[in-house]
């Protein structure tokens, strides 16, 4: 079942990242289903930390990008998706290539989503896995 409310696909995520951190830091979306999102990230001099590997916060930084999109495109229209908590755990490293991500929702309720995101490196060996809070804001009223 598609659980999109708004238009969604490769080249609207793409274009409302330009120029924002997931932009400069080389992030691609890949995929758009019914219920999911895939984005990668690459491995190289933008995203490593000093010893040489992917930084976990740019593993965050995927995984809030897609599960933030998720909510925002599969809430209520005109209703807004907003982060209240993101945790990660980081399961292998990665020194090369790209790191993909895969986001689902566990959850979709009517003020919170919650929704899981899985990554993986070239090989297809998990590197981290997250998941994201976020919370559903109506729309305000101007009375």
């Amino acid at each position: 079942m598609r659980i999109w409310t708004k238009p969604i696909s490769i080249e609207i995520l793409s274009a409302n990242h330009h120029r924002t951190a997931p932009g400069h830091l080389g992030m691609e979306f890949l995929e758009v289903g019914d219920d999911f999102i895939r984005g990668r990230v690459p491995v190289d001099d933008r995203t490593r930390q000093p010893y040489g590997i992917l930084h976990g916060g740019v593993s965050v930084v995927l995984a809030e990008t897609l599960g933030s999109c998720g909510a925002a495109y599969s809430c209520e229209p005109g209703h807004r998706a907003v982060g209240l908590d993101i945790n990660a755990n980081h399961l292998r490293s990665a020194s090369s290539g790209w790191v993909t991500g895969i986001t689902r929702p566990v959850h979709r309720g009517r003020t919170t989503h919650v929704w899981a995101i899985e990554m993986f490196d070239d090989e297809g060996r998990a590197t981290c896995v997250s998941r994201i809070t976020m919370a559903i804001l109506a729309p305000r009223s101007n009375a």
